[in-house]
């Protein structure tokens, strides 16, 4: 689903306007990036969780020339599914 899709259809479901709708994913967004910078993660009940993580240093290849190149350490944010969403996909 789109952006788009997703707010027309809570806002249908949900009776707000679509501005409002779109008012609170884009706060509910915004609170999750400053969390998970400050804190390390940011808990989404239902969802799961994001969670930083330090990615360290490490060898790579170049496909072009097939030369070892060296990747450097990095933060990264990556996604942990909650339970009750992996049980509801089977």
């Amino acid at each position: 689903m789109t952006k788009a899709q997703i707010i027309r259809d809570l806002a249908d479901k949900s009776g707000l306007a679509k501005k409002d709708v779109e008012t609170v994913l884009d706060t509910l967004a915004n609170m999750a990036y400053k969390q998970v910078k400050t804190a390390g993660e940011f808990l989404v009940p239902g969802f799961g969780k994001m969670v930083k993580k330090n990615r360290p240093a490490r060898s790579g290849r170049n496909p072009l020339t097939g030369a070892t190149i060296q990747i450097p350490a990095k933060t990264v944010v990556k996604f942990r599914l909650a339970k009750a969403a992996k049980e509801a996909a089977m």
